[in-house]
């Protein structure tokens, strides 16, 4: 798989990993889906582990779960975090995209927003 994650998203997500107190093998399982105004919308969880037919995506110390549909859209681009006043929360940057949406709450696809981001209050804990 061709994605990118930075320092920066990959302390983040480890970060919330550990704070779900879900044990070793836990992980942040990311879903992006048809929806938002640039055709996607995304959502995370700190799972227990992964469900059945999610891509593992291994880091040092941090499993990300992604299904396969969000596999396949997140295919070649980088996630970061951003932390400022304006704006917390994961980045998504598609280096193919052609425009920039302003909404916060949805993930780039093929001719869609350059960047995005995915607020921290998408977290959710099952």
């Amino acid at each position: 798989m061709n994605l990118t994650v930075t320092p920066k998203a990959e302390n983040f997500m480890r970060r919330m990993v550990r704070f779900g107190l879900l044990g070793k093998k836990a992980g942040f399982r990311l879903v992006v889906s048809p929806g938002g105004c640039s055709g996607l919308s995304s959502e995370f969880t700190i799972e227990s582990g992964p469900q059945f037919g999610d891509y593992v995506l291994e880091l040092v110390d941090l499993n990300v779960f992604l299904p396969e549909s969000s596999r396949e859209l997140l295919e070649g681009y980088t996630i970061d975090f951003a932390d400022t006043m304006m704006d917390t929360g994961l980045k998504f940057f598609n280096p193919n995209a052609r425009g920039i949406c302003g909404c916060g709450t949805s993930a780039p696809g093929d001719n869609d927003p350059m960047v995005s981001t995915v607020s921290i209050a998408s977290i959710a804990r099952r």
